[in-house]
């Protein structure tokens, strides 16, 4: 009955009232699972705005691709511009694009759709570079950068990762962190996060949300080659750390995931500023003239209260001083009197 609407059709009257409906029947209903998989829409690099069914995008996919990839987010524009997506748009594959929080539930509940599997860009698992030749050189890359990889896992940043490796999925980006197929991506991580009920005791939660990640470097970016040069000059170089631990947070964030310590990471910012533009760190931070500010303050009030006190004294003057006719009227009488008394 469903598959005799029309598309339109269907993505106005259907989908918009039973869309979510359906994403949540495909995580609890295990029995209609894929028939309700058939249902699901979804919006990809494809097309804009039009989303599509997992049915079509099988359909356009690639030769030899064997997984239908996708990337969650908040939002179609975060997604478009992750990190994760570079090389497989530049290579013309199409993503999936997981713009809602339950969709990424809902592709978690689907073990494979039409034999292919689920691939999340964001994590451990993505293989583009099958051919002999690509492998070949991916090898030797590997071989080139290994005393960086070393460096950063046993030195820079150690404690904070888990490995360095070379990237398959990064073109622009430098560095990006990648969860391991069973942890959490940086999306699901915000989301568990925003959970009302979360407890913070959660030892599960807990668990996830400390795992540490894998680093992945881009060989053909300007910054890994100069910060290979520099621990391959001196692995005691200061300033090599500084830039890999500014990359590594910079990659924290492209990758979604929130920072752990953002005062260590503004101070490491604010020293980069001081040295772009050659100021001493030590250079005192001009005080405010609080004193002077305060001393011209008091001096206003005590003007102000001199200029009331003289107004007091003014209004009072005024209303004792009398008036030569009320003399006049007061001596009056007592003239009288005296006069009378003579007589």
């Amino acid at each position: 009955m469903i598959k005799k609407i029309d598309s339109e059709v269907y993505m106005d009257k259907f989908w918009k009232q039973f869309g979510t409906n359906i994403k949540l029947g495909v995580i609890e209903d295990h029995s209609n699972r894929t028939r309700l998989a058939k249902l699901l829409r979804f919006q990809s690099s494809d097309h804009p705005t039009n989303q599509t069914s997992l049915e079509s995008y099988i359909e356009r996919m690639k030769d030899k691709q064997e997984k239908i990839y996708f990337c969650a987010g908040n939002g179609r524009e975060e997604v478009e511009n992750s990190p994760f997506v570079e090389r497989l748009l530049k290579k013309g594959y199409e993503v999936l694009y997981l713009t809602e929080p339950v969709d990424e539930y809902t592709i978690q509940a689907l073990p494979e759709f039409d034999g292919k599997r689920f691939q999340n860009v964001a994590k451990e698992g993505l293989d583009i570079d099958q051919g002999e030749v690509a492998k070949e050189r991916k090898e030797a890359l590997e071989k080139e950068f290994e005393p960086l990889a070393k460096w950063l896992k046993e030195s820079a940043l150690k404690d904070k990762i888990e490995k360095a490796v070379i990237t398959e999925r990064l073109t622009e980006t430098p560095c990006a962190l990648v969860a391991s197929q069973y942890g959490w991506s940086g999306n699901m991580e915000r989301i568990m996060k925003a959970q009302a009920y979360k407890s913070q005791a959660d030892s599960s939660n807990n668990f996830y949300a400390n795992q540490k990640k894998t680093l992945e470097i881009n060989p053909r970016h300007p910054l890994i080659k100069t910060l290979l040069a520099k621990v391959e000059a001196s692995e005691d170089d200061e300033q090599a750390t500084t830039i890999a631990q500014v990359m590594f947070d910079t990659a924290v964030l492209r990758s979604g995931y929130a920072l752990k310590d953002q005062v260590d990471f503004s101070k490491r910012i604010m020293q980069m500023l001081y040295k772009n533009l050659d100021i001493d760190p030590n250079t005192p931070i001009e005080e405010e003239p609080a004193e002077v500010e305060e001393a011209e303050e008091d001096e206003e009030e005590v003007d102000a209260d001199d200029e009331e006190d003289e107004g007091e004294e003014e209004v009072v003057g005024e209303t004792t001083t009398e008036t030569p006719a009320e003399e006049a009227a007061t001596e009056a009488p007592e003239a009288e009197q005296e006069t009378h008394d003579e007589l």
